[in-house]
């Protein structure tokens, strides 16, 4: 946000660092309160097969490389729903997201799918999720498969191991969710809107601040010049 307003602060000769604008927001009580989660949406604890974690050893440095994927509750005046995203781990560009009213499989499968409709290489890919049951299933295995999708899974219960997935469940509801919608309906379409804001319009810390598909497109451009 200061990266935003910053050149408006100059133009008013208002001389504001960014702490001290945080230090002035938090005093006038401005700032968003981030909320905790209760809803459990991970059950690790099944007899399906469970895939070793592949980005111990991985330097990401280009898009399509690793995807990250989580899945988290978002409450509604109807009732719980589940908001599925696939990160690039790279760009930070959300490339695939579904709302389901459950956890089953399907709903979550529909963010990959719309994640591979919008890849744009063919190189070696990687999927990173935790252990939970969906991600596990035979159907979003057999989708992975069909996309040439290496799978890895964090390789113990500390939600750190996919903290960049959690980091982008936080991002949407703590900035940009900023009520409780009347149903699945409404939510999905201010979801729609807050995340093509998030892609295209709020810059990124970790891009310099740049924009995630300006960072995305930039670099899948160099890599189609260069091959």
């Amino acid at each position: 946000m200061y990266h935003l307003i910053k050149s408006d602060l100059n133009h008013h000769h208002i001389k504001i660092g960014r702490d001290g604008l945080f230090d002035f927001l938090r005093s006038e009580h401005m700032l968003i309160k981030p909320r905790k989660s209760y809803t459990k949406t991970t059950w690790s604890k099944h007899w399906l097969r469970k895939y070793p974690k592949l980005l111990k050893e991985e330097i990401i440095t280009r898009p399509e490389q690793v995807w990250v994927s989580d899945i988290t509750y978002i409450a509604t005046k109807a009732g719980n729903t589940y908001l599925s995203l696939i990160t690039d781990a790279y760009s930070r560009k959300i490339v695939g997201h579904h709302l389901s009213n459950d956890l089953r499989t399907e709903g979550v499968a529909k963010a990959l799918e719309m994640a591979i409709q919008n890849r744009k290489t063919s190189l070696p890919l990687i999927h990173h999720s935790d252990r939970g049951l969906q991600y596990c299933s035979e159907e979003y295995q057999t989708i992975l498969l069909k996309g040439n999708i290496k799978p890895s899974m964090t390789d113990g219960y500390d939600c750190y191991q996919n903290a960049l997935a959690e980091r982008m469940n936080g991002i949407l509801k703590d900035e940009f969710i900023l009520t409780t919608y009347e149903d699945q309906s409404q939510l999905n379409k201010v979801l729609q809107q807050s995340i093509t804001i998030y892609n295209t319009k709020r810059p990124h810390l970790k891009l310099q601040y740049k924009t995630p598909t300006f960072i995305h497109e930039k670099s899948l451009a160099e890599l189609t010049t260069r091959d």
